[in-house]
C-alpha cells in the first residue's frame, strides 16, 4: 500500500509516481492493493511531496531462512547493487551539493552521466532471483545490505560462533563510491558502515553449491560474485572481517 502527501496534487506527477510504484511491485512480485493521497498545503511547499509505503506477506515457517544453519566453510555470494540504494544520502547531499556545489543536471565524467541521474538510480529488487534460487538450492542465509553496510547487516543473520570473512576486490564497485570517498575524504571504515559499496544483497550457501548458485544467477541476468566465506569467530563480537 502507498501513501502520497503533497501541498497540491499535480495529476501528471502523481501518475508518474504511481507508475514507478507499480513497476517496483511487479519486480517484487507483489500487488498494489490500495493507498491514500493527502493534500496539506500548509505543510508542504510548492512541488514537494512525501511517499510512504509498506508491504505485508506470509511466510511458511518451515521455509523461513533465519541463518541458524550457517556454519564455518559456507560461502558468501554478493549480488551487485545499482549504486547507493537510498542509503547514506544525508552524507551524499553534504558532499555533492554543499561541498562540491553541484546541481542535479551537472555532468560528472567519472560517472558517465549527470549527478542527478546517478543519485536517482532505482534500488535493485532481488525477489525473483532469490525465489528462483530457492527452488534449486538450500540458501542458508540472506542479508540485504541497506543502512549500516555489510558491517551492520551481515551480523544480524550469523550465529554467535560465526564470522563473515570478506575478500576486498572480489567484486566490481560502481564509480559513485570512489567518487564520494575521494571528494568527501571519507575514511574507509565509514564507507563500509554507511554504504553498500557495490553489493546490495549477500547470500550464504554451502560450499559445494556455491558454483551452481553463481551459474544460476548469471542465467537470471544477475551480476554476482564469490566475495568471501564463513569462518569460526575467535573472539566475542568478532562478526565481520575484511581480507
Amino acid at each position: 500500500m502507498d501513501y502520497i502527501a503533497t501541498g497540491k496534487l499535480e495529476l501528471g506527477k502523481a501518475v508518474s509516481i504511481i507508475e514507478g510504484i507499480v513497476k517496483g511491485c511487479k519486480e517484487a512480485g507483489c500487488s498494489l492493493i490500495g493507498g491514500e493521497t493527502a493534500e496539506m498545503p500548509g505543510f508542504y511547499g510548492r512541488g514537494e511531496y512525501d511517499l510512504v509505503g509498506f508491504a505485508l506477506g506470509i511466510a511458511n515457517r518451515r521455509e523461513m531462512i533465519d541463518g541458524s544453519e550457517i556454519s564455518p566453510g559456507d560461502r558468501l555470494i554478493g549480488l551487485s547493487s545499482s549504486g547507493l540504494h537510498s542509503n547514506g544520502y544525508s552524507l551524499v547531499r553534504r558532499i555533492v551539493f554543499d561541498h562540491l556545489n553541484l546541481h542535479v543536471d551537472d555532468w560528472v565524467e567519472e560517472l558517465g552521466r549527470t549527478i542527478g541521474e546517478e543519485l536517482l538510480e532505482p534500488t535493485r529488487i532481488y525477489v525473483k532471483a532469490v525465489i528462483s534460487l530457492k527452488r534449486e538450492f538450500r540458501l542458508r542465509g540472506i542479508a540485504h545490505i541497506t543502512g549500516g553496510g555489510m558491517r551492520g547487516n551481515l551480523p544480524r543473520i550469523l550465529p554467535r560462533s560465526c564470522k563473515a570473512s570478506l575478500q576486498k576486490g572480489s567484486w566490481q564497485v560502481p564509480p559513485i563510491f570512489s567518487f564520494l570517498q575521494r571528494e568527501g575524504r571519507i575514511p574507509e571504515e565509514e564507507m563500509w558502515r554507511t554504504f553498500n559499496n557495490g553489493i546490495g544483497m549477500i547470500l550464504v550457501v554451502k560450499a559445494d553449491e556455491a558454483e551452481g548458485v553463481l551459474i544460476r544467477l548469471k542465467e537470471l541476468g544477475e551480476r554476482a560474485y564469490m566475495i568471501g566465506e564463513i569462518s569460526k569467530a575467535r573472539e566475542e563480537g568478532e562478526r565481520v572481517g575484511f581480507i
